[in-house]
Parts: structure tokens; C-alpha cells; sequence
């Protein structure tokens, strides 16, 4: 087999890489070669210093974007070993892809890449539809498959909880101007290459409102109208909240969202209680589970709709590395 990866198979994996999501849809993410391998890397220029001063969604969204680079890599039978976090000294680092044991794709691999493309953020009210115990049962075997756990809010006094708690966090965040102005700065028209179109940013949050929405713009609502009072919240975590930790979360991140949309199901996500830190401790502590919450997602039945733009792959690929 051969010993390395080749330009042509980074860029073709890349394109599926790039289809991750990302705080803001910031694409916060870079690919090289360097020996043989292929490396995946933060891209410091593009974190939010108010909504992200640690680099938590750096992470996050990298490890996302590392779980579709390992299905491309997989489904066209050339799949990866992987080492987190490689170099101590390159923390921007954070994963390393070699050469594995040539192989054919799995059914779950083909079915999980098949759904890159179709998968986005949707941010507008679900159906009322139950999801069913089947494919509940299958989003929380994707988390496990990438070590960690997802936790089903079940029931109207823990979803109510949650939703007190993610209100609180989300006060806090909006009561900071460099925070709002943060967020702003990444809604863009519909034909920009990154950020959140206006058009994709769901309906105005209001008051009498069960879950907190940013305010990406979108479209109006009926005046007093609840925005979905019966959602299925759950809440993805793992061991620990090192930068590897968040990296596998990432995956794990990806690997429920592909899941998801493989079974026809829509999510939206809601990072405001894992931003603010008392908050995300609340959490834990509600759900009495061991680890750090990660990502909150809020999961359904959702209207059509299409993925945000991305960036052109020769943007995020760093070639200037010299080759063996």
C-alpha cells in the first residue's frame, strides 16, 4: 500500500472536511501535507474572542471537520490512523491522519458520508412529531462510537430545566457589546462564503420563548406565538474538557449530526450554557452526569432547507509544506 497521502486525496477530502459546522459558520479550519500525512489545524485568524476566548469552538469545529475527513478518507478505501494533538509544540494541531490498512467502506461509513452534503443547521421551529425510540437509540450509539455520551432530555421538568438554564446563559452573553457586535459581524448576505445568512437565521427570538435563539436576523413570527414548545433537547459530552477532549467531541459532534441527518431528522444547535462557564456547570450538575457538556443540541422534524456556503477548498489548504 502506499505510505502516504497524495495532494489530490487531501483535496478531495478536504471538500467533505469543509462541510463541518462552526461557530457562526467561521470554517475555522486548515489541511496540509507533511510527511505523508495529512494534518488538520486551527485557524487562529478566525476565532471569536468574545464568544470563544479559550478556543473551545476552535476545537469543536476542527474535530468536526477531522470526523468527515476521516469518512472521505474511508469511503474512498485509503482510511486513516489518527493521532491527536501530535506535536506539544503546534498546538494549533490538532489531529494527524496516516495511512491505514486499505479496506472497504462499512455500511454506516457510506451512509454517514452520504449525508455530508445534506447536512445544516436548522434553525427554524420543528413539527410537533415525536422522534422516534429507534432513531433516539441511534444518536446516542453515534456519540458513544466517538467516546463520549449524549444525554435525551426526556420529560417536560427537565427539558424546563435545561431551558432555565440556557436563558440565564444567554443573558449573560447578550449583555455584552463585544459580544452582540462579535455576532453581527458574522451575518452576511446569502451569497457570502462563510458566516450565517440572514435568510438561515430562523425566526426572532422572544420572551415567552421555551429556548434562547442569536439574533442572526431571518424571518418574522406570528406576534405571541411560541416558537416550538415541545422540543427534543439533548445535550452531547465527554470525559473531560481538555483541547484533546474537545477535539473528540468534535467528532463526536459530527457523527450525531450525519446520524441525524441520515434518519431524515433537522438540529439546530445551542452553545450558549457551554459558553458561559457557571452555566455549563449548572448543567452537569442537572444531569448528574460524569464530564464536561460540550455542545446542546435541540433535535426534530424540520422544514426543508439547504446547507450554508463555504469557503473554496484552496482557501483552507496549506501546500507550502515541503513533501518527502
Amino acid at each position: 500500500m502506499d505510505a502516504y497521502y497524495t495532494v489530490s486525496q487531501l483535496r478531495a477530502a478536504a471538500a467533505d472536511a469543509i462541510r463541518a459546522p462552526s461557530l457562526h459558520n467561521t470554517q475555522p479550519w486548515q489541511f496540509r501535507l507533511r510527511d505523508g500525512g495529512i494534518e488538520v489545524l486551527v485557524d487562529p485568524s478566525r476565532r471569536l474572542p468574545a464568544t470563544d476566548p479559550n478556543g473551545w469552538g476552535l476545537r469543536i469545529a476542527a474535530g468536526a471537520a477531522l470526523f468527515n475527513l476521516r469518512l472521505a478518507l474511508a469511503v474512498a478505501e485509503t482510511p486513516a490512523a489518527v493521532r491527536l494533538r501530535p506535536y506539544p509544540a503546534e498546538p494549533d494541531v490538532v489531529a494527524r491522519l496516516v495511512p491505514d490498512v486499505p479496506r472497504r467502506p462499512t455500511p454506516i461509513e457510506q451512509a454517514l458520508h452520504a449525508a455530508i452534503p445534506r447536512r445544516f443547521s436548522n434553525r427554524a421551529p420543528f413539527q410537533p412529531d415525536p422522534v422516534p425510540a429507534d432513531a433516539r437509540w441511534r444518536l446516542t450509539e453515534a456519540a458513544r462510537a466517538e467516546e463520549c455520551w449524549l444525554e435525551l432530555l426526556i420529560g417536560t421538568s427537565a427539558v424546563n430545566a435545561f431551558a432555565e438554564i440556557a436563558r440565564g446563559a444567554h443573558r449573560v452573553l447578550e449583555r455584552n457589546p463585544s459580544y452582540r457586535a462579535e455576532r453581527e459581524k458574522w451575518v452576511h448576505d446569502d451569497e457570502a462564503p462563510d458566516g450565517v445568512p440572514a435568510t438561515a437565521g430562523g425566526p426572532p427570538f422572544e420572551p415567552q420563548d421555551l429556548l434562547p435563539a442569536r439574533a442572526f436576523g431571518g424571518r418574522e413570527r406570528a406576534p405571541g406565538r411560541d416558537f416550538e414548545p415541545e422540543p427534543l433537547v439533548a445535550v452531547l459530552g465527554g470525559p473531560g474538557n481538555t483541547a484533546v477532549d474537545q477535539v473528540i467531541a468534535g467528532q463526536a459532534l459530527q457523527r450525531t449530526l450525519l446520524t441525524a441527518t441520515d434518519a431524515g431528522l433537522s438540529v439546530s444547535m445551542l452553545s450558549q450554557p457551554i459558553e458561559v462557564p457557571s452555566a455549563r456547570e449548572q448543567l452537569r450538575l442537572s444531569l448528574g452526569r460524569y464530564g464536561t457538556p460540550q455542545m446542546v443540541m435541540r433535535i426534530g422534524y424540520g422544514q426543508p432547507g439547504w446547507p450554508t456556503p463555504r469557503r473554496d477548498v484552496d482557501e483552507v489548504l496549506d501546500l507550502t509544506v515541503p513533501q518527502l
